[in-house]
Parts: structure tokens; C-alpha cells; sequence
């Protein structure tokens, strides 16, 4: 720890601004906590990059970035105070002490919320390197408009896979889904209305092993799962939705993780350091969605002002 920074004792601090997080944030500044919500990425967490909700209560349609902005707005009007700026360069977490050192400060708070969400699992090709960024991709808000009239792979089955081929569909001529089952995981609604685009196919049991191009990309080769096929498709890009891996890097030294990296926390948020909450993506479950984020939020606030209040309490005993 670089102790000639400004130090700053909280209540709470709360480590990411996805859904987990600003929700932790609002009732946070509810309880009248000293709080500050530190965040490395954009405000919103990976809803931002989603192009349609129609699952979260209240909201019969609308799109990731919008809900993001009414989460982040709500945390504010509510009093949070959410530095986006100034990146976690080290950590301590005890029972006994918890620091946060960033850039510019080392805040000393009771208690701790981690909601640092997921990061996009990149594509297992040699290649990867090479064209990430520059025709391999995971955000289809972000880079879609690049492939108007041009031709797209999708990597992978689930909602997110069929949500970014559905809305990379305005963009481009045609969109090949890359998928390593016989059956799409994504919602039944969501594959509906998939399998009425005409712009769309599937190929199925087939995994990419290889992309080739000289400056840019210019196709895969595929590999079929079944037969050991290899051949080559054309591809001007490639949307890949395969996964999330937890952003749980930072705190491995202290908190116990499960075998994939989630942080083990049961429904209280609790993790295995008194004072440290686990809420959002980062947590292990068996479901992760929206409205389990927000929850998780909810409850992390509420124990962290239990403990702290408690704490307050038998000091003054």
C-alpha cells in the first residue's frame, strides 16, 4: 500500500456499477451510509450492451443502455457517489481491516460490496490476438454498424448469442450462427423469432478452430464436432457470445472462489471475510439474471448496514 495517498475511512464501499451495484448504491443511500461506488468500465455493467429487455418488472420493452441510464440515474438522485475514474491498484480484506487503494486515494471502509461483474470470454482460436478489435468482437451495440452489408458469424447459443445475431441482422447481408450443440440455449421466445429471420443460419455441432486474412479478417475454418470435418467459410467478422468469466481476479488472495472463479456467497451475500458482500455475476448461483442482480444489490446493502450498525452498537456497550 502506497501510504502517501489520501486516506478516506467509509461505511461501504462498492466495487462496480453494473445493475449489483447501483442497486447496492440506492439503498445504500437510503440507510444514510458514507459509501462510494467505484467502477473501472462503463456505468451499467453488460446490460448496457443489450439491445432489448422485456424481463425486468416495470419495463414491458425497452433497451439495455436506457435501463442502465435510469439505474445510474436513480443511484445519484439518491445520493451516491460513483468515481468511474480512478482504478483499484491494490486490496486488503480481513475480518479485522479492509483497504482499498486506488490511483489516487486509500479508502478504510466497515464493509465491502463486490459487484464487479463479468468480462466477455474470448474466442479459443491462435488467432484471437490478431483480430480482436478488428474482426473479432463482443458487442454488437458498439461495432455492428461496421458490418452493414456484410457478411457476420455468431458464436455461440444462448440469449446473448441470439440477441446479438437478431439486432446485427439490420447491419448485415448475412449471419452464419457458429454453435457447438444441436440446440440453441437461448429463451423460446428469443428462437422464435431468431428462426423467422431469413438473414440467419445455423450451423450446427461445429466448433471455429482457425480465422485467416491478410489485413483483415476473412473467414474461419470450422471444425464439425461429429464428423471431424475441417473446411472453410467466408466471414467479414465475427460476434462472439460465449460465456462470461467473473472479474474476481483482484480478490482471489482473500475470498474463496469456486473452481470456475465465482465467489462463493450464499443468499445473505456473505462471503467468507466478515464485512465482505458478494453481489451480481461475480457471486456463484445457479442463475444469473437481471433481477437476481438487482436483488443481490439489495441484500448486500441491507446486511452491510446490519453489520456496521451492529458494530456501532457493541462499541458503545
Amino acid at each position: 500500500m502506497n501510504m502517501g495517498k489520501e486516506e478516506e475511512k467509509l461505511d461501504l464501499v462498492i466495487i462496480g456499477s453494473g445493475p449489483a451495484g447501483l442497486t447496492a448504491g440506492i439503498y445504500a443511500a437510503r440507510l444514510k451510509l458514507n459509501f462510494i461506488i467505484l467502477e473501472d468500465d462503463l456505468i451499467g455493467g453488460q446490460i448496457r450492451s443489450s439491445y432489448l429487455v422485456e424481463n425486468y418488472p416495470g419495463f414491458i420493452s425497452t433497451n439495455g443502455e436506457e435501463l442502465a441510464n435510469k439505474f445510474k440515474e436513480q443511484a445519484i438522485h439518491a445520493g451516491a457517489n460513483i468515481d468511474e475514474f480512478d482504478n483499484i491498484v491494490n486490496i486488503k480484506l480481513t475480518d479485522e481491516e479492509k483497504i482499498i487503494e486506488t490511483e489516487n486515494y486509500i479508502y478504510k471502509p466497515e464493509a465491502v460490496i463486490i459487484s464487479a461483474g463479468a468480462k466477455y470470454r474470448t474466442l479459443p482460436i491462435p488467432e484471437e490476438g490478431k483480430y480482436h478489435g478488428n474482426g473479432i468482437h463482443h458487442c454488437e451495440l458498439c461495432d455492428g454498424e461496421l458490418y452493414t452489408g456484410k457478411d457476420i458469424i455468431v458464436v455461440g447459443g444462448g440469449n446473448s448469442a441470439v440477441e446479438g445475431a437478431i439486432f446485427l441482422s439490420k447491419y448485415a447481408k448475412s449471419i452464419t450462427i457458429i454453435h457447438q450443440f444441436d440446440n440453441l440455449q437461448a429463451e423460446k421466445s428469443l428462437q422464435e423469432e431468431l428462426f423467422k429471420n431469413p438473414k440467419i443460419n445455423i450451423i450446427w455441432d461445429t466448433e471455429i478452430r482457425h480465422a485467416f486474412g491478410k489485413n483483415k479478417l476473412q473467414g474461419v475454418t470450422l471444425e464439425n464436432l461429429k464428423t471431424k470435418e475441417n473446411y472453410n467459410i467466408n466471414a467479414d467478422g465475427i460476434f462472439v457470445y460465449i460465456g462470461m468469466v467473473p472479474r474476481t481476479e483482484l480478490f482471489k488472495e482473500y475470498i474463496k472462489l469456486d473452481k470456475h472463479g465465482y465467489i462463493e456467497a450464499d443468499e445473505t451475500t456473505q462471503t467468507n471475510i466478515k464485512g465482505v458482500f458478494a453481489a451480481g455475476d461475480v457471486r456463484t448461483k445457479l442463475f444469473r439474471q437481471l433481477t437476481t442482480a438487482t436483488a443481490d444489490g439489495t441484500v448486500a446493502a441491507l446486511m452491510a448496514e446490519k453489520l456496521i450498525v451492529d458494530k456501532r452498537r457493541s462499541k458503545n456497550d
